[in-house]
């Protein structure tokens, strides 16, 4: 990674080209991202807007001759590049990992309090949604599940809402923790921000969550819902990163860390709501930390 690192912060050109080119197509949106967070990291905000802003002006023209709709390509460019750039700046100016992605839970939980003040009728928003998924059950003899989604509506527009947001914030994240990490393989730039195995929410933002799952079971109100499901969610990060501290501090074997991965895709539900019960718990006693005071006496 460090020849590809060193390549595109080389020269504004490449970094151009990398944002462009990356954005492209869909399975590569992620290190256009990563590479954002690294251009930031290393050149500064300013002058990574305005490369991005090249880039996507170059990917614009591209569409307009070739006839692709412009509107999809910005849409996917800002969706990108965006996120990305604001969470590296915040780690430039806090110089901290942890307080980034405490910023970041914080950015999340305003997003589903703005997305309920926004949408006024969360059913009617995610109807194409919904119909497209009862289609696509359908056709694939996914009977049950097609039931459940017909006879519950409200309820599944919820669930999509806590996942729209859910899956951007840990997208961000990801464009945040790799480019980080790829950062730190280029040239000529230290950036002793932290590690993900270090990663802690805290007690703060724990206390908000119990509260607010507090008032949303006293209350039943849908808003309090998806807000305590979306702040326990974030602790799914810090879940893993117990994993990896276990592993770096040799009580856990590689092969269970790649295993965990491997099986994401498949038990993504499950292995998310596990980690996060193991992150919130150790956001409240602090089980990496008294392990290394134990160690230490």
């Amino acid at each position: 990674m460090q020849p590809l690192a060193a390549w595109v912060v080389a020269r504004p050109q490449n970094a151009i080209l990398a944002l462009a080119g990356t954005l492209l197509l869909p399975v590569l949106q992620i290190f256009s991202g990563i590479i954002m967070v690294l251009l930031v990291l290393h050149q500064g905000p300013r002058l990574a807007a305005i490369e991005a802003a090249i880039a996507g002006g170059i990917l614009a023209t591209v569409s307009l001759i070739v006839g692709a709709p412009v509107a999809q390509v910005l849409v996917d460019a800002a969706s990108t590049w965006l996120p990305a750039l604001v969470l590296a700046t915040a780690l430039l100016t806090t110089r901290s990992l942890t307080l980034t992605m405490q910023l970041s839970a914080l950015i999340a939980a305003a997003a589903v309090l703005g997305f309920h003040v926004v949408v006024d009728d969360l059913t009617a928003f995610w109807e194409p949604v919904m119909t497209f998924t009862l289609e696509w059950a359908r056709t694939n003899g996914l009977v049950e599940q097609a039931r459940v989604i017909e006879a519950n509506p409200e309820q599944m527009a919820h669930a999509m809402t806590v996942a729209f947001i859910l899956w951007g914030w840990t997208r961000a994240a990801v464009f945040l923790f790799l480019g980080y990490r790829l950062a730190l393989t280029a040239p000529g730039k230290e950036a002793p921000f932290g590690r993900f195995c270090d990663l802690d929410f805290g007690r703060v933002i724990a206390l908000i969550m119990a509260i607010v799952s507090l008032l949303a079971f006293a209350t039943d109100m849908a808003w309090l819902q998806s807000l305590a499901v979306v702040l326990l969610g974030v602790f799914w990060l810090q879940g893993l990163s117990v994993v990896h501290w276990m592993h770096v501090e040799g009580s856990l074997p590689l092969f269970v860390v790649i295993a965990m991965y491997v099986l994401l895709p498949f038990l993504h539900v499950f292995l998310i709501m596990a980690l996060a019960v193991v992150g919130y718990a150790d956001a409240w006693f602090g089980f990496r930390r008294r392990a290394v005071t134990t160690n230490e006496e």
